[in-house]
């Protein structure tokens, strides 16, 4: 028990030591970042955009992955910023103020592949900065303000192969050169800078393996490559404001790899560009931007004699229209790009060279028709026509493009399609033609585009949707139909759409039948209008969803003025559904049964509905949820969850809602919760929160995002304050001290239990059987039980001998007492404490045979100690003290009740009756004789002197 004792303290402290350095750092949510849901567990991605950061701060877990701190206010990065972070593979800088990175910051990203630092303020790369990232891939300093570039800066980049220094300030080229030694580097931005010499004799590299250069905006004066530098390289981008500009490559197997090459501006010379493109004789795709000057002097026709030329883009020229010559010499392109350009007209015959062409680009030109020239490229598979001012389409427009595979006609004016006008596009596979004015249909997909299979009509003006309207497109896999303008769809409006897999439409109302047919149908986003006038019976409001045994996908976003109450049948038949969105579609909670008909539902969104409470009921029929949106309804409580059996919940958003106060134990109920956001809730910030507060922040498995930014609306006296500042210990105060209180007692009374134990064990014993002697006594009295003995023999086992020797003849054999002994009568199986009880109380007398073995015996002390109570607490004359030898008074010391008796009475000396042993036996018997009045006398070292019998 004394050791139990010492060790006691020790672990209430170590315990109390464990609580109050309790390592929040572990909490999942964090004050100025968040981690973005990921249905991968190793994934971790931590975005900290936008939080006005002046540093990095210190919450990133160490398991992160992706980090992302753009668009903040950071200042430089120093040494122990990114420490710890070693699983992270991207790292993202981008607009900030950093104008120094510490040498080292980045050691401990062994595992980066990835590191933007765009749009800052930096200005040299030193010797180590980059040191650690051995596994560096891409690495991008756009729109710094760097001017030099340590030799020793990309030691450590064994891995590099792209890298983007645009928008800077170099001068030289010879920064670079220790980056195209590398062995994996391929791709060099040095766009953007102030470059003005780019010569192989300036890079002392034997060969590299670079595939891409991009030195446009550098006003280059000079571009020479003297030797077989870049095998391998196969796109160069130029253009500079230099008019004096040089090229010079002597040999053109130098640049025998080149299959691209962009070119823009005019401020070179013609010639100049004449002997460029006479060096590239690979070039398969090339780009002519901004020279509107040099394209009508003949650079077009040098561009197309390239032997292998096969792709020809002429942005942003701005010629206004294209003649019959100009395209002329190009018969070889199967590419041509005209985007941006302004056209408002192609000349009939300005593409009749081209026999080959199987992608044409009009994109954001100007015209109000298909151009005459499109019509008989028999061979053109693409054509794009979109961004232009199109009103009509004329049924010959595309006469002869029976080739045709996708056609985009998007962002026109269009009004109708014309059934004659895709009469000849049978291979027609795509078809754009959203954000137009389409009204009517005229039939077009009755009869035309049986292999169509997408059809792209967003946002334009039909309103109806007529039995058998998309009857022919049997092939159809993807149809777009949403529009601000809701269509009455008519019974069999999809009928024919056997391939159909995914569809979305807006409709005013709905017919029975709607969607029978589209048995492979996967994915469907329906919107719906309607209002109180609108003369449509409230039973056409709901949809019948039972035809779509395969669909997987299911949005239903409700744009009424007016709603009606929704079936628990709603889903019936949708075995195979596993993502439902429904946005301002009920109007309460919806019917227990309601998701019985779709059990492998693993994603659930019901927004904007003004919801006030849903029944668990309602979730225990898919088990199998993963994520569950309740944003911007009415909610004041979460106990639905409690009991909502959702075992596999990981992702949960209850934005928007009226919830004030957390019960944290109903998180409890949702094991795999991942992910929780609850922004935009008027939360109480009082005692009633507390348990919500401490559980954000000490949980380690469920990120609660944006936390740190929760408001307080109640009580009026905290708002403009942060939920989790509000200070939980001013609630916690009282439970504080008392547990404080509890927890001194409990020391100071293991500590007491320990000394008592350790010092006084036999006092304690001792009274405790004076307890129990005097309940003994007493019961007694009260029975009034006589006396069986007329002595108990207390005596110690060596003095055994002596008592059946001199005492037992004497004392019952010739005077005729009646004498309790230990051997002869104790009852067997009894406890000794109760035997030697017994005896004592059942005797008038009790005679202790005292020796220094009886003092030294545990049992005999007791004996002692009972029949002393009965002396000295019951003041009964009870005890006959009788010493078998002589002990000195201070060997009575360590026995101090027993020194204190011998102080007081006579006592019977077996050592002094010497020969005379029958007076000694006639003083037993006259003690024997006396009552139980007590007698004291006041020598007790003369024998027998005082004694009175």
């Amino acid at each position: 028990v004394a050791a139990m004792g010492s060790w006691s303290p020790f672990l209430f402290f170590f315990s109390l030591s464990v609580l109050l350095h309790f390592n929040l750092s572990l909490a999942y949510s964090l004050k100025n970042c968040t981690v973005a849901y990921s249905y991968s567990v190793t994934e971790v991605r931590v975005q900290c955009i936008h939080r006005y950061l002046t540093a990095v701060p210190d919450e990133i877990p160490q398991n992160a992955t992706s980090l992302d701190l753009s668009s903040n206010q950071i200042l430089k990065i120093n040494r122990t910023d990114l420490i710890g972070l070693s699983k992270l593979k991207y790292l993202n800088l981008n607009k900030n103020s950093i104008s120094h990175i510490k040498d080292g910051a980045f050691s401990d990203l062994v595992q980066l592949t990835n590191l933007t630092i765009d749009l800052n303020n930096l200005t040299n790369v030193t010797d180590n900065m980059f040191q650690g990232l051995s596994k560096l891939v891409y690495l991008s300093l756009y729109f710094n303000q760097i001017t030099h570039i340590s030799p020793l800066a990309f030691q450590h980049l064994a891995s590099l192969q792209r890298l983007i220094l645009r928008f800077n300030n170099l001068h030289q080229i010879i920064a670079i050169v220790p980056v195209l030694q590398l062995p994996n580097f391929y791709e060099l931005d040095l766009a953007q800078n102030n470059i003005s010499s780019f010569q192989s004799d300036d890079l002392p590299v034997n060969i590299s393996n670079l595939r891409t250069l991009q030195l446009n905006s550098n006003c280059l004066r000079k571009f020479s490559l003297t030797r077989d530098l870049f095998p391998h390289l196969e796109s160069i981008y130029f253009s500079g404001c230099s008019s004096d500009f040089e090229w010079n490559v002597p040999n053109k197997t130098f640049l025998r790899s080149l299959s691209t090459l962009y070119l823009s501006e005019t401020y070179k010379s013609f010639e100049t560009y004449t002997l460029m493109l006479q060096s590239a004789d690979s070039v398969e795709y090339l780009s002519l931007g901004f020279m509107k000057q040099w394209l009508h002097e003949g650079l077009v026709d040098i561009a197309c004699r390239l032997p292998v030329l096969k792709r020809l883009k002429l942005s942003y020229n701005f010629p206004g229209s294209i003649n019959d010559t100009l395209l002329q010499p190009c018969s070889k392109l199967t590419e041509l790009n005209l985007a941006a350009n302004d056209l408002t007209e192609l000349s009939q015959f300005s593409l009749r060279a081209m026999k080959r062409l199987k992608h044409l680009d009009l994109d954001k030109n100007h015209l109000t028709s298909v151009p005459l020239a499109i019509r008989g490229l028999s061979t053109l598979q693409i054509l794009q026509l979109s961004h232009n001012f199109i009103a009509e389409l004329g049924c010959s427009d595309f006469h002869n493009l029976t080739k045709l595979t996708e056609l985009n006609l998007s962002h026109n004016r269009i009004s109708i399609l014309k059934r004659c006008v895709f009469q000849e596009m049978n291979d027609l596979k795509i078809l754009n033609a959203k954000h137009n004015l389409i009204s009517e249909f005229d039939g077009t997909f009755k009869f035309t585009l049986q292999n169509l299979q997408v059809l792209n009509l967003y946002s334009n003006n039909f309103n109806k949707l007529s039995d058998g309207h998309f009857q022919n497109l049997s092939s159809l896999r993807s149809l777009a139909l949403e529009s601000k303008i809701y269509s009455v769809a008519q019974a069999g409006a999809f009928e024919g759409l056997y391939d159909l897999q995914n569809l979305s439409v807006s409709l005013l109302s709905y017919m029975e039948g709607l969607f029978t047919g589209l048995q492979l149908l996967e994915s469907l986003t329906l919107h719906q209008s309607f209002d109180r006038d609108s003369g449509v019976s409230n039973k056409n409001f709901e949809p019948s969803f039972s035809s779509l045994p395969s669909l997987k996908r299911l949005e239903i976003k409700n744009y009424n003025t007016y709603s009606c109450e929704i079936s628990q049948n709603l889903l019936r038949g949708l075995k195979s559904l596993e993502h439902f969105a429904a946005e301002r579609f009920f109007i309460e909670s919806p019917h227990p049964d309601t998701f019985t008909y779709s059990p492998h539902l693993k994603n659930l969104q019901i927004t904007q509905s003004n919801l006030s409470e849903l029944k668990p009921e309602l979730f225990q029929p898919i088990p199998n949820l993963q994520a569950l949106d309740l944003s911007k309804n009415k909610l004041r409580s979460l106990d639905f969850l409690a009991q909502a059996d959702l075992p596999a919940l990981s992702w949960l958003t209850l934005r928007g809602n009226e919830l004030t106060v957390i019960n944290e134990t109903i998180f409890q109920s949702l094991p795999a919760l991942r992910y929780l956001d609850l922004f935009g809730n008027p939360f109480t910030c009082d005692c009633s929160n507390t348990g919500f507060i401490q559980w954000v922040k000490s949980n380690n498995q469920t990120q609660v995002v944006n936390a740190y930014q929760f408001d307080c609306s109640f009580p009026l006296s905290k708002l403009g304050t942060k939920l989790l500042d509000f200070d939980i210990q001013s609630c916690w105060m009282d439970y504080s001290f008392l547990c404080f209180i509890t927890s001194t007692c409990l020391v100071v009374l293991t500590l007491l239990s320990s000394f008592i134990y350790h010092f006084l064990r036999w006092q304690l014993a001792y009274a405790y059987h004076l307890f129990l002697a005097f309940f003994y006594d007493s019961r007694k009295r009260r029975k009034g039980t006589p006396h069986r003995y007329d002595a108990f023999i207390s005596y110690n086992i060596h003095n055994e001998d002596w008592v059946y020797r001199e005492m037992l003849p004497v004392l019952e054999g010739e005077q005729g007492w009646r004498l309790c002994l230990h051997h002869r009568d104790f009852q067997p199986g009894k406890p000794i404490i109760e035997n030697i009880t017994d005896a004592i109380y059942s005797s008038r007398k009790t005679i202790c045979v005292i020796s220094r073995r009886y003092l030294q015996s545990e049992w005999c002390s007791r004996e002692i100690q009972m029949a002393s109570f009965r002396l000295f607490d019951e003041q009964k004359d009870v005890l006959i003290l009788l010493f078998l030898e002589e002990i000195a008074a201070w060997q009575l010391s360590p026995y101090y009740r027993m020194r204190k008796m011998v102080k007081k009475r006579t006592y019977l000396n077996w050592p002094q009756a010497g020969q005379y042993t029958g007076v000694f036996w006639q003083n037993v018997q006259r003690a024997l004789e006396t009552g139980d009045a007590p007698t004291e006398t006041t020598d007790p070292l003369t024998g027998l002197a005082g004694l009175d019998i």
